[in-house]
């Protein structure tokens, strides 16, 4: 039986969308191309040429950024399915379920000023998972990671959350400057917060870099006044009252208690943004944060907690727990007296 002759074949005629002009050796036997026409048609001067092994390039000029994307997705399967393993479904046209772009081409997909476009880049990064035995190859760079985070649906293409693509990007960058853009950006535009960026580039090792750790600073400092701006937005969007904000509390007589981003005086309620938690839990238990709150609490004062994400994603809800917990104040009693300090 001759393996090159495909069972339906399909003409190529109607192709026209960048995708499909990127294609296997195994889509093009589908479509009545023999791999010896391949061949030939791939030669120098021909019409088509060879992307990556086995990815061809259905036209003569330079490829477009989206069409090097798809190369290294279609790359990317093939290798699975020449090598037996998982579901990789290079030759129906479709992904391998266990890849997906990261790093700089990822973060251009998120729509990020500061990264470059696909087309200019000379590695695409393409995360996939640890125990893959893959080769880099061509333009196309294998990052592994366990476990792979969830890919978000970019151009139709699975892509890297934005602070795992941001790590990914970083690992390869020594510029300082491109650095502190592109981790900037990150919180600047809403992509993510920082924490969740902080906690990413903690887990590939890379604030021991000293260019890492200044663009980190810049960071933290950029995602905290955001995050204050989101809380006035809350307090005055939403209806609630005027506290006092940015304020230390302290015994009369006796010791700091700490400073809060807003108190609310005739309820006894505080509120802070906490920056430093990534995820929805509350302080871990032991920390200096965590017995604060504890003292704060016994003295009947409620601390509200809020995290950067939660003031992004949903100021309504935030501002219906806070005016839970001013509503709960009044059946306390009175407030405990402490004394208020700018901070």
């Amino acid at each position: 039986m001759n393996h090159n002759t495909p069972l339906s074949p399909r003409p190529l005629h109607h192709l026209s969308d960048a995708r499909c002009r990127v294609l296997t050796t195994h889509q093009l036997r589908e479509h009545g191309v023999t791999a010896a026409q391949t061949a030939e048609r791939c030669r120098a001067g021909g019409p088509w040429q060879r992307m990556l092994p086995g990815v061809h390039l259905l036209h003569p000029g330079p490829p477009t950024g989206e069409e090097r994307l798809y190369a290294a997705l279609l790359y990317t399967a093939s290798r699975r399915q020449a090598g037996g393993g998982g579901h990789g479904d290079a030759a129906g046209g479709g992904h391998d379920g266990d890849a997906m772009i990261t790093g700089l081409a990822a973060l251009a997909l998120h729509h990020f000023a500061s990264a470059p476009p696909p087309v200019s880049l000379d590695r695409i990064d393409i995360l996939v998972p640890r125990a893959r035995r893959l080769r880099s190859t061509g333009f196309v760079r294998f990052v592994r990671a366990h476990p792979l985070p969830p890919p978000q649906g970019r151009a139709g293409m699975p892509t890297a959350p934005v602070a795992r693509a941001l790590a990914d990007a970083v690992a390869r960058l020594s510029d300082a400057e491109t650095v502190r853009a592109l981790l900037t950006e990150s919180v600047r535009q809403g992509h993510c917060d920082a924490a969740a960026v902080v906690t990413e580039l903690s887990g590939a090792r890379l604030l021991s870099r000293p260019h890492v750790v200044d663009a980190v600073d810049a960071l933290l400092a950029e995602g905290r006044a955001i995050a204050e701006g989101r809380l006035y937005d809350l307090v005055r969007g939403c209806g609630l009252p005027e506290p006092l904000w940015n304020v230390e509390l302290r015994l009369p007589g006796g010791p700091a208690l700490g400073g809060v981003d807003a108190y609310w005086r005739d309820q006894g309620v505080a509120l802070e943004i906490d920056a430093r938690a990534p995820r929805h839990g509350g302080p871990v238990p032991g920390t200096a944060q965590a017995r604060r709150r504890e003292r704060l609490e016994e003295m009947g004062i409620t601390v509200v907690r809020v995290t950067p994400k939660r003031l992004r994603e949903g100021l309504e809800e935030q501002a219906a727990v806070v005016r839970t917990a001013l509503f709960a104040a009044a059946d306390r009693g009175p407030a405990p007296y402490v004394l208020l300090l700018p901070r």
